[in-house]
Parts: C-alpha cells; sequence; structure tokens
C-alpha cells in the first residue's frame, strides 16, 4: 500500500471517569476531639497542675473551647454538616477527682453529653483514657505504677453502666505508644524522666489496662458494642532503596512502633482504631537510622511540618489489614491555609477508598478535628479544626473544607467535581460561600 494509499488513523477517544468514588453503605464520617482539648478547666487533671508550673500562660489550656458548657452548640453543627458518627472522650480526673470518690455530678454531665450526641442521631465512639490522669493518680507513679491498672478498671466499672446505652463504640486507650514517646523519649510531657524501666512498666501496664477494660466490657455486657484502642500508626520508608540496614531498620521500626502493641494485646480487639499523620523516610547505616524530613519546597506540608503523604494511608492500611474492622480514629491536617485542609481531605479519602477497593474493611473515618482546639504543650496555634474557633469570644465559625466534608458526606463518597481541588490552589470560599451562609443561618435560627 502506497503512502496515499494508507488509511487515516483515528485517535482513540478520551476517557473520562465522572462517577462518585463510592463508600461502603453504612460507612461512618464523623470527627474525634478529647474531653482535656476541648472542655477547658480541667483542674484535677495532672496536665492541669504540670501547664500551670511548667508552661507559660499562652501554652496552659485554660477555658479551651468551653465545649464542657457549649456541646450542644457543637453537637448541632456536627449534625448539621452532616455527621453521623463523633468520637470524644471522658475525663477520668472530673468523675474520680479524689481517690474513691466519684462525683455524680459530673457522671449525669457526661450522660447528658452523650445523650445529646445520641438526640442527634449521631453513632458514638467512647475513649475512656486520652492521655490525662486524675492528680492522684500521678502522684502515686501514674502507669509506672501497676496498681494505676486497677485504678483505672475501677474507674471504668463505676462508669460504664451508667453510659453504656449512649455509646455504640469503645475506645480504651488512645496512643498509648505517643504517650510514652512523648514522656520517656521526648521527656516534654508530664511525668517526663529518663527511665527505661519505667518506660517498659509503663508500656506493659497500658498493655494490661486494655485487656482487662476488653475483658469486664465484654463479660459484664455480653451483647456489648465493638471494644478496640485507638493506635498512632506511621509509615515507613527507605531513603536508599538498596541499603538492606536501611530494610532491615524499617522492619524494625515498623514492629515496635505498629504491631507490638497489637500483638501484645492480641485475642482483645474487636476493630483496629487507626490514627494516622505521619510518613518516616529512614536513612543511616545501621538499625537505628535517622528520620530525614523533607522541606516545604520539596513536599507539601502542615503548619507543623508534617509532611503530607496521602499514599502512606494506604500503606498502613494494607499492612493491618485482617480479619477485623478497621475504624481511622484519627487523620487530619494543622493548616490556617483552608484550601490545603480540601487537598488534605480528598487525596487521603482517595487513598482510603483504594485501599477499601482492594479489600481493606474500613468502616469509617473521624477527621481530627471538630474543632480548633488545645494541641497539648503546642498550645492553640496549630488549628486542626472543620471549625475555627475565635478565642478572645469563643465564636465558631465553619470553615470551607467543612462544607467540602460535607459535600463527601452527603454523597457517600467523592464527587469527580471536588477532584479539582488536588494539585491546584483552587480557592474553596467562592465555591462554598452560598452553601456556608445557609448552614450559618440555619444554625442561627436554632440557637435563637
Amino acid at each position: 500500500m502506497s503512502q496515499d494509499e494508507a488509511v487515516p488513523q483515528e485517535h482513540p477517544k478520551e476517557h473520562h471517569d465522572h462517577a462518585i468514588l463510592k463508600f461502603p453503605e453504612g460507612f461512618l464520617w464523623g470527627t474525634a476531639t478529647s474531653a482535656h482539648q476541648v472542655e477547658g478547666n480541667n483542674i484535677h487533671s495532672d496536665w492541669w497542675e504540670w501547664e500551670q508550673t511548667h508552661q507559660p500562660p499562652h501554652l496552659r489550656s485554660g477555658k479551651s473551647c468551653d465545649q464542657y458548657h457549649l456541646y450542644e452548640q457543637d453537637f448541632e453543627l456536627a449534625k448539621e454538616l452532616n455527621h453521623n458518627a463523633h468520637r470524644l472522650s471522658i475525663e477520668w480526673s472530673r468523675i474520680e477527682p479524689i481517690e474513691g470518690q466519684f462525683d455524680t455530678a459530673e457522671i449525669e454531665h457526661y450522660k447528658k453529653v452523650l445523650k445529646a450526641l445520641k438526640d442527634r442521631k449521631l453513632t458514638v465512639m467512647l475513649t475512656l483514657w486520652h492521655w490525662t490522669l486524675p492528680k492522684w493518680v500521678a502522684d502515686k507513679g501514674g502507669w509506672e505504677n501497676g496498681a494505676t491498672v486497677k485504678y483505672f478498671e475501677r474507674f471504668v466499672r463505676r462508669i460504664v453502666p451508667e453510659i453504656s446505652e449512649f455509646v455504640d463504640l469503645w475506645v480504651t486507650l488512645n496512643e498509648p505508644g505517643v504517650y510514652i514517646y512523648e514522656t520517656y523519649i521526648e521527656r516534654i510531657w508530664p511525668h517526663s524522666k529518663k527511665s527505661w524501666v519505667g518506660q517498659v512498666k509503663a508500656y506493659l501496664n497500658l498493655v494490661s489496662a486494655h485487656k482487662r477494660v476488653y475483658k469486664y466490657l465484654h463479660s459484664s455486657f455480653p451483647a456489648g458494642k465493638p471494644v478496640g484502642v485507638a493506635n498512632n500508626i506511621l509509615s515507613f520508608e527507605v531513603y536508599h532503596k538498596h541499603s538492606i540496614v536501611e530494610q532491615m531498620a524499617v522492619a524494625l521500626n515498623d514492629l515496635f512502633v505498629n504491631h507490638l502493641f497489637y500483638f501484645l494485646t492480641r485475642g482483645s480487639h474487636d476493630f483496629l482504631g487507626i490514627n494516622y499523620y505521619f510518613n518516616i523516610r529512614l536513612k543511616g547505616n545501621n538499625l537505628i537510622s535517622q528520620n530525614v524530613g523533607l522541606t516545604q519546597q520539596t513536599h507539601e506540608v502542615s503548619d507543623l511540618g508534617w509532611e503530607i503523604h496521602p499514599e502512606g494511608i494506604f500503606e498502613v492500611l494494607t499492612d493491618l489489614s485482617d480479619d477485623l474492622p478497621i475504624y481511622i480514629t484519627e487523620c487530619g491536617i494543622a493548616s490556617t491555609n483552608d484550601d490545603r485542609r480540601n487537598r488534605f481531605l480528598i487525596s487521603y479519602l482517595q487513598e482510603v477508598a483504594r485501599a477499601i477497593k482492594a479489600g481493606v474493611n474500613v468502616r469509617g473515618f473521624f477527621y481530627w478535628s471538630l474543632l480548633d482546639n488545645f494541641e497539648w504543650h503546642l498550645g492553640f496555634e496549630p488549628r486542626f479544626g472543620l471549625v475555627e474557633i475565635d478565642y478572645t469570644n469563643l465564636e465558631r465559625h465553619i470553615r470551607p473544607s467543612a462544607l467540602v466534608y460535607t459535600d463527601i458526606i452527603q454523597h457517600n463518597g467523592i464527587p469527580h467535581s471536588l477532584l479539582r481541588f488536588i494539585g491546584h490552589t483552587v480557592q474553596a470560599e467562592e465555591v462554598l460561600e452560598k452553601r456556608q451562609k445557609e448552614i450559618e443561618k440555619e444554625i442561627e435560627k436554632k440557637n435563637k
């Protein structure tokens, strides 16, 4: 065939998939908070005492977001934003401020708080311990003292029968590994000290506490609710792909950081709770390799300098996937640039959807956090909230990213139209301004 007789080749048609990236039916969409970070005036806790003696005024929790009094308003916001679940904690030091003396007024308060969530038809995930201790427990040695396991179990046995009707899922402990790391390795939290023996004792006592509480919840409530723990899980990778030493360092770090607590408590989990924030690159010529961070010039980071690495959540989900359901109990970004939060939400949820498609049984996602709040030793500067807090008057303001999340929840998936936020500096304010005003008007009417 001559060149003149050649048949013109048709260009292949472009394929555009505009379908919604769907999540499983019944998927839980919510946010997470912790009592000390949002309630304010937690005066009987070890953290409160430490703040007064070790922290400057601007790094003290004070009245925080005053959710202790404003919980109805905050839960109404969550409902208006279409959340169908919420994770929160109760404060042991409020309920048992003095050893063996339980404050019935505080128990009634938490019953009202949890009932307020159920009245709005939100699924409740309740954390029983989120890092703070009653001062009297801390004075006895905290988690280094084996008796603390018994004290904690006694507290649980007292409070659970009072509130169980309002709870759908139990989290025994929040991030025990982080507690150990910040207290004994970084040594920047209350009771911090250099003590390998104390570190091991505290870790094993936390293991024991989880196992005993798990056993109690299931033996005393045979038709009980699922019980798990919320662990901080990191994704690890080598700096040099060819380095056997770095690969071994990754394997060891993954074992101790991500798997050890689950291993020591195997058989006492109905689900795995995963808090995901960090990707770590290891570089070095020994098994204690150094983490190599990325600067803002080479990769997008949060206001805290934490790398935005959505692929990591896929890696940890598939790594931990087994017969147990998984809830992402925390995942969020500190950023005053709300468009960065939009990109974060969509890119991370894309990876969660990819993990589900790969066979991982993920049943819920709890963004951290509903509100800007007190970020422990960092104070109030990091802004994680879908709802902004004006700390001069405690007014709540819905951020545009909250409405992006609402759009995802309403579709139970990621609409194709939202993918424009990824990789582009799109101003969400203009896109969502009308919807934000509608929600604020609805809330204003209800508050009158």
